[in-house]
């Protein structure tokens, strides 16, 4: 059996018992205790879920995980997921860029490809990052800074955001359920999120696999809300259905 297929039933079976023990991945699996403490190790390094004496839980749904620790995580997927997504923005477009690691590399794929942009965010980093380039004008949303992210969140931002309709929403999600639920950890993160998706033309989503089956506590929409789906490994098939029902369009992004 293909590792990639192996970690994919050891978080399904971690995620429906809560706990499972080394010692019965390696019956089922009937492999080395060796190789299922690195399939762990591995799996707990992508937050899919949490390594415990012994064995895995469940990872938590309220916290998500800390900013230093996302921002090299898949980084080498969330720029192939970059690059491939801004090839669909054409110069002198609009668009929305939210909060997150992931825009943040489609933010800097932008920079060096595109011209003429009219951005608004809620970002520091994203606007910290384009407005050194002359001819993009960047537009920041006003609110309650985070210390942990540098994400602008609040009533202000909100109201900055419905006072435009743009060409694209450029969204990041925390984790994507298995009905297609789009989850996140932070409520307040989550209404402006629901704000960028009603004020875009189009909507965007870039997602790395480790996104998939992964639990937030805090429910933003459905993907049958976006229009188009970048990511670097094909979801589950239920998604994948919810999506063809949708018009929704999975690209997969490769080198």
């Amino acid at each position: 059996m293909k590792s990639s297929l192996r970690h994919s039933q050891i978080v399904k079976w971690v995620n429906d018992k809560g706990f499972v023990e080394t010692d019965e991945l390696v019956d089922h699996f009937g492999v080395s205790p060796q190789t299922i403490r690195r399939d762990l190790n591995e799996l707990a390094k992508q937050n899919l879920l949490k390594r415990n004496h012994g064995g895995a839980t469940v990872f938590s749904s309220s916290e998500n995980t800390a900013y230093d620790q996302r921002k090299v995580l898949a980084l080498q997927e969330k720029d192939l997921i970059a690059q491939a997504l801004v090839k669909h923005i054409p110069n002198g477009a609009t668009l929305f860029i939210d909060i997150g690691t992931t825009p943040e590399s489609i933010a800097r794929a932008l920079l060096n490809s595109h011209q003429q942009l009219n951005i608004v965010t809620n970002n520091i980093h994203v606007a910290t990052l384009l407005m050194t380039k002359s001819d993009f004008k960047v537009i920041i949303a006003g609110g309650e800074v985070r210390s942990v992210d540098g994400g602008v969140t609040g009533e202000a931002t909100l109201d900055l955001i419905s006072q435009f309709r743009l060409d694209f929403g450029i969204l990041g999600i925390s984790g994507i359920d298995d009905d297609g639920s789009l989850l996140d950890f932070d409520y307040h993160e989550v209404r402006v999120k629901r704000a960028i998706i009603e004020n875009s033309r189009q909507v965007y989503l870039g997602v790395d696999h480790t996104k998939f089956g992964r639990s937030a506590m805090v429910k933003l929409g459905n993907i049958s809300e976006i229009d188009r789906m970048i990511t670097d490994q094909l979801p589950s098939k239920t998604i994948q259905e919810i999506a063809k029902l949708n018009d929704v369009v999975i690209e997969i992004a490769t080198p």
